[in-house]
């Protein structure tokens, strides 16, 4: 069964669960634990390596994935790189999710008020 390992700080919209399944054929979505979600969440930014820190989240790939399971991986640019590139040696697939940004301009009370809209487009491999 092709899965989708989440690497982000967000939950999956609707459209990304089915572009999901439908451009890459993933049939479960796989979140980490708070423990995993909270180092992922928040990389130091003091770090000169993040190497080293990322290694529950490297033994968790390791433990969970299979080769051409596709992992979302969007966060800290470091890590991000660190962790992608750690995916494809394992023969997994690294995506990130595009967006579309819309913005909404209202007048509330004499003020222009900006709201901005993200739509998922897709996801786009590493």
């Amino acid at each position: 069964m092709k899965k989708m390992i989440l690497l982000f700080s967000h939950k999956l919209t609707p459209e990304q669960i089915t572009d999901a399944k439908s451009s890459f054929g993933v049939e479960e979505f796989l979140l980490l634990d708070d423990d995993l979600q909270n180092i992922w969440s928040n990389v130091p930014a003091d770090l000169e390596d993040v190497v080293e820190y990322l290694q529950p989240v490297r033994d968790f790939l390791i433990e969970n994935m299979n080769e051409d399971d596709v992992v979302l991986v969007q966060g800290d640019f470091g890590a991000t790189c660190a962790i992608a590139s750690f995916v494809k040696s394992l023969s997994g697939v690294t995506v990130y999710a595009t967006t579309k940004r819309n913005v909404v301009e209202k007048e509330s009370d004499g003020k222009i008020v900006k709201t901005s809209i993200f739509e998922h487009v897709r996801f786009r491999k590493f």
